[in-house]
């Protein structure tokens, strides 16, 4: 995109880090934090900036750091990447609601198909923050290829165009049509 999608305007005008923010406060988030990003920016917007402890790292290292500053305070942690411009309540508080539901799980995942979303999941910070950190410790960056360490929940059922996320201008210009609100057994195949 060349610039940060967490301060580019969704649909309705709203900065998709606010959008994020705004799902997990309806769905009863305690506390709210963005890792990463230009953290005065985001105080601008009312947002709690994390500086990444691995910037740059990829996407294990945010939530390695996410992990460390919530999972303190509260130990299931909820993902979600700063780039889906319909994201509400519904899918942190379906992620919340599965690995609440599996006291022995590490992570709850959303499926878009048959495809694990582990930026858009639950974790349960006991039992996935000593994993994921020896494993970033060793060298992997990539989340998705330590779920098999991880009892894991896969959450299907979710609407699809809540999980739909922005790569490039093209992405974001069709959140310009009606919302695509649909379960992802209901959306066409195309």
């Amino acid at each position: 995109m060349g610039t940060d999608k967490a301060l580019l305007p969704g649909p309705d005008g709203r900065p998709m880090a606010v959008v994020a923010a705004d799902a997990l406060a309806g769905a009863g988030a305690a506390r709210i934090a963005v890792v990463g990003g230009d953290g005065a920016r985001l105080l601008e917007l009312g947002l709690e900036p994390l500086p990444d402890l691995h910037p740059g790292e990829g996407p294990l290292g945010g939530i390695v750091t996410a992990l460390t500053a919530l999972g303190p305070d509260a130990d299931l942690v909820v993902v979600l990447a700063c780039d889906m411009p319909e994201v509400g309540p519904e899918v942190p508080g379906a992620l919340v609601a599965a690995l609440d539901a599996a006291p022995t799980a590490g992570v709850a995942v959303a499926l878009v198909g048959e495809r694990e979303q582990p930026l858009t999941a639950c974790w349960r910070s006991s039992v996935a923050r000593p994993v994921l950190e020896e494993a970033f410790a060793a060298g992997e960056r990539a989340p998705r290829h330590l779920l098999g360490r991880l009892g894991v929940v896969r959450v299907g059922g979710l609407p699809v165009g809540q999980l739909l996320d922005v790569d490039s201008p093209e992405d974001l210009r069709r959140y310009a049509g009606p919302p695509l609100h649909r379960p992802l057994d209901e959306q066409d195949p195309a």
